[in-house]
């Protein structure tokens, strides 16, 4: 399974490197510069900047991105970022909590697992949280905040022919709803029997595989979570394989046809307070808004709508604006607004204009954009000098320089304020708010290495017992006996299908101390063992030491982020093993068990 994900992994990565490569290699051509060849290699990169500089909406989409992963050492150590602040806040878009970068919570996930615990409280915060994000932006969130949407339109930028929206990608789109349907029951359903099931992200979200297992299983430091593997990884990865090619081809492929999360903020985006709107009294109901449109919609500013603002470039009659902000939603936003209204050909009074989706829209000349552009360009065409831009001739000259609107103050404010905001947030995850290593403390004799690794001697812990008034497990009272220590949750659904594993390995060696550490949790895990069934189990449970959330015996036997986790120790305790496998049956962990004994 290792070398399948390695070699799958490889062969993904070349394809996508030889194929942009070819891409820009055919757009960094000798043809198409060749004009530039007394400038050199210079002239041609200064060209290419100038024509793909980033619109406004895109730059918000890499902010928003870099924001929600600012803690980049995650990506060297190879661990996930836990707090008890940021990581239970939900960030908007759909952002993997898994990813090591991450600093908040993704609202999908955070919404199953509250689904999962429903059985005990209501999920009132989630909850709340959509509602929020649904009433203030809506599909704003698609279109400008979310690091999945942001990676389909950079791949669907791939020069390569595009299949066009039509009736069936319509059809189609209504596919997230039954997965959306499908994300809510299937939680609710395993609930009642205590198995915590995230469907969407256990089985489909491609942050999560993308973002959070490939992301975790590329560092060094977590070579061992490859044991772990099995058919529901290779799944997964081979379903975002999918999606990215899907999406080189399709616009935003995954945004239209699966996302649950989206069709949730589609039911806000009527009721939003920032979005896009139609001027009923301007509007002439031409069509072309929706004609240029790459997503399913029916009308602007539907369920289908990402609000990302470039159907107001084609609108005749302007009618097309921003509710809510003018300060920091308006036109400028979006890409190429220019180039999107100007005629491929003018003849007999029809105006020909390019669509979005390669397509050609034609309209009489009275409905064309009554601007000054237009109608300059317009005079082009009827003098057949076609032109692409419209400068003061250089020898006019002006007498003092044109004084900035009050907005462009307003925005380049908000955009320091954004910055300032981002580097904080860079300084705080990365420099300031770093989780401490697992306390290690010396053993009684003080002659022996102590340590986490194979051949170690265990450091000492104290832990309260579940179950009994106050009694505490102690590891150096327990020398002379074998020591199996499982660290669980009870939200991590492979640590609570195999402590009946342990229950059993318990009673058929009573020579053996097998007990069940709980890490960090909001559950009440007394109540959660009763349910279970668990309190005659001789299986042992018991309590790590939290400092915050940080669970300090599995950190110091070198947890990191990865449940569950299995140590065991020999009588004279020595370390025999500490891995991340989890145990399918209890077959497995017997032959573990009697391969270390002998």
């Amino acid at each position: 399974m290792k070398i399948a994900v390695i070699v799958i992994s490889v062969l993904l990565a070349a394809g996508l490197i030889c194929f942009f490569t070819v891409v820009a290699l055919k757009r960094l051509s000798v043809n198409k510069y060749k004009s530039y060849a007394t400038g050199g290699a210079l002239a041609a990169a200064k060209v290419w900047l100038v024509n793909h500089r980033p619109s406004k909406r895109r730059l918000i989409q890499l902010y928003a991105a870099v924001l929600y992963n600012a803690n980049i050492k995650g990506f060297i150590s190879g661990q996930i970022y836990t707090s008890e602040t940021s990581k239970y806040m939900c960030v908007p878009g759909l952002n993997c909590y898994s990813c090591p970068g991450a600093v908040g919570a993704c609202p999908m996930g955070a919404f199953q697992n509250a689904l999962s615990e429903s059985n005990t409280r209501a999920p009132y915060y989630v909850l709340g949280i959509l509602a929020i994000f649904g009433l203030m932006l809506a599909r704003v969130i698609c279109g400008f905040l979310c690091p999945v949407g942001l990676c389909q339109e950079l791949l669907y930028k791939a020069r390569t022919p595009k299949l066009k929206k039509n009736r069936a990608t319509r059809v189609f789109s209504y596919l997230k709803y039954v997965i959306l349907a499908l994300a809510i029951a299937l939680p609710l359903i395993y609930a009642a029997f205590d198995i915590p099931l995230p469907a969407f992200c256990k089985y489909i979200c491609p942050a999560g595989t993308i973002g959070g297992a490939v992301m975790l299983l590329v560092n060094p430091a977590n070579a061992g979570l490859f044991a772990q593997l099995g058919w529901q990884i290779t799944f997964k990865f081979c379903l975002a394989i999918g999606f990215i090619v899907c999406s080189v081809f399709i616009f935003r492929f995954f945004c239209r046809f699966l996302c649950p999360l989206g069709a949730i903020y589609g039911f806000f985006n009527r009721y939003a307070l920032i979005g896009v709107t139609v001027d009923k009294s301007s509007c002439t109901d031409c069509g072309l808004c929706v004609a240029h449109c790459k997503m399913d919609v029916k009308r602007v500013g539907d369920h289908e709508c990402i609000n990302c603002g470039e159907c107001m470039s084609v609108c005749p009659t302007k009618a097309i604006g921003w509710k809510g902000s003018k300060i920091f939603l308006h036109k400028d936003m979006t890409e190429d607004l220019a180039p999107a209204v100007k005629p491929l050909s003018v003849e007999n009074g029809m105006v020909k204009i390019a669509q979005g989706d390669g397509g050609v829209v034609e309209l009489a000349r009275s409905e064309y954009i009554e601007n000054s552009l237009a109608k300059a360009e317009l005079a082009a065409y009827d003098t057949g000098e076609a032109v692409e831009k419209f400068k003061p001739s250089a020898d006019v000259k002006t007498s003092k320089r044109p004084k900035k609107p009050v907005k462009y103050y307003l925005e380049m404010t908000a955009w320091i304020i954004a910055v300032a905001v981002l580097a904080v947030a860079l300084i705080l995850y990365n420099f300031v708010d770093v989780p401490k290593d697992g306390y290690i403390p010396a053993p009684p004799d003080g002659d022996v290495t102590v340590g986490n690794q194979v051949g170690d001697t265990a450091p000492d812990f104290t832990i309260r017992l579940y179950g009994t008034d106050g009694e505490q497990f102690n590891l150096y009272d327990n020398r002379g006996k074998i020591t199996v220590v499982n660290f669980w949750a009870t939200w991590c659904t492979p640590c609570v299908e195999e402590i009946p594993y342990f229950n059993e390995l318990a009673v058929n060696y009573p020579e053996l101390s097998v007990i069940a550490v709980h890490g960090s949790s909001t559950s009440d895990v007394e109540k959660f063992i009763d349910r279970k069934g668990w309190r005659d189990y001789k299986l042992t449970f018991a309590q790590d030491n939290l400092n915050g959330t940080q669970c300090q015996t599995y950190a110091t036997f070198g947890g990191a982020g990865m449940w569950p986790m299995t140590v065991i120790i020999d009588a004279d305790g020595k370390i025999l093993y500490n891995g991340t496998q989890s145990f399918k049956n209890y077959q497995q962990l017997e032959e573990l068990m009697n391969s270390l004994m002998n």
